[in-house]
């Protein structure tokens, strides 16, 4: 079994956990559709908004490397960076809609790994080339 599987699996937990914060939140202030300028709402809203804009772009540079025969330490420190950054982003944005410290860690750590994971892939990509 491939190492993304793993990450997949634990972001899709995160991600439905947070859907249910929405859900929750729209059953209490009876909202069925926006946000009814509830901060609370809004915050859980982009919370869960901002993981699923950000995931599946992860998870495929992740998929990528792991298919790609990279090493699997390596794969597991990038899915590890994302998972992290997307709970502590996550944490932080629910707890504030203002600057938080886990927003920025969470922001850094998941683009910093999305960064890596796209310039390993074009340096596998260019090495292959070359060697064609």
């Amino acid at each position: 079994m491939r190492v993304t599987g793993l990450y997949a699996a634990l972001c899709a937990v995160l991600v439905v956990f947070l859907a249910l914060r929405v859900v929750q939140q729209r059953l209490r202030k009876r909202v069925g559709v926006g946000d009814a300028g509830d901060p609370e709402l809004i915050r859980r809203i982009r919370a869960h908004g901002n993981a699923v804009e950000n995931v599946p772009t992860a998870l495929l540079l992740l998929l990528l490397l792991d298919l790609g025969n990279t090493a699997s330490a390596v794969v597991h420190a990038f899915g590890l960076a994302v998972l992290v950054g997307r709970l502590a982003h996550a944490w932080g944005l629910s707890r504030s809609s203002g600057p938080s410290p886990a927003r920025l860690i969470g922001s850094v750590l998941t683009w910093g790994a999305m960064l890596g994971m796209a310039g390993l892939l074009l340096w596998q990509f260019a090495g292959r080339a070359a060697g064609a």
